[in-house]
This record gives structure tokens, C-alpha cells and sequence, in this order.
């Protein structure tokens, strides 16, 4: 069970994801690349997410254990933050449309233990 204070962080990234599943509704790659609001707006909630999800690794790392490739995603947040030039569209999107349902489920169970 995640400890207390980790339920901010968890809830934080959950909602991240959340927003980006909603920019991204109906969207498709070309979309994504064309348009520098949605660019920048999936970009900034991975980039909280990745940073909840930091802050609760540091706080809890038993709970952090069960979050799978959590490291990827912290290292992820750190290129949107600081490689904001290298930063691969091709990446992001296959994180959205591929990735960000599971993880979400497994925050959602996560949250839901606690």
C-alpha cells in the first residue's frame, strides 16, 4: 500500500495522463505535429507526470517498485524539461497512444489501495 503522502503524487501523474488522453482524443500523429498548442500541452502534462512520479519515487520507493519502467519515465521527464531541442515527436506519440493506458490503470490501482 502506498504510503500517505504518496497519494498527492499518484493523483497528480493520474490527472497528468488524464489530460493527455483527452488533448489527444480523436488525434492522430500528424495532428500532434502540426499543432504547437497540443505539442506543448501533451509535452508540459508527461513532463508533470514524470516529475509526480520523481517526487513519490524519492518519498516511497516501495510503492515506486510497482510502477513498471518508472525510470524511463523519470528520465523521459528530465529530456522534456532540459532537451527541450531533442525532444523526438515520434517518441511522444507512441508513449501516448501506446504506454499511457497501463499506466494509468496501475496508478489508478495504486490510489485505489490506499
Amino acid at each position: 500500500m502506498p504510503l500517505p503522502e504518496s497519494r498527492k503524487y499518484l493523483w497528480d501523474a493520474l490527472h497528468a495522463i488524464e489530460l493527455v488522453l483527452q488533448f489527444t482524443e480523436s488525434k492522430r500523429f500528424e495532428d500532434y505535429q502540426l499543432d504547437i498548442f497540443l505539442r506543448s500541452a501533451v509535452e508540459r502534462q508527461l513532463e508533470i507526470m514524470g516529475e509526480a512520479l520523481g517526487q513519490m519515487a524519492r518519498r516511497d520507493p516501495d510503492t515506486a517498485l510497482r510502477i513498471p519502467d518508472l525510470p524511463s519515465i523519470i528520465a523521459f521527464r528530465n529530456v522534456l524539461a532540459h532537451g527541450y531541442d531533442v525532444v523526438d515527436a515520434n517518441l511522444v506519440w507512441v508513449i501516448v497512444e501506446g504506454q499511457l493506458i497501463d499506466l494509468r490503470a496501475t496508478l489508478q490501482r495504486l490510489l485505489d489501495e490506499s
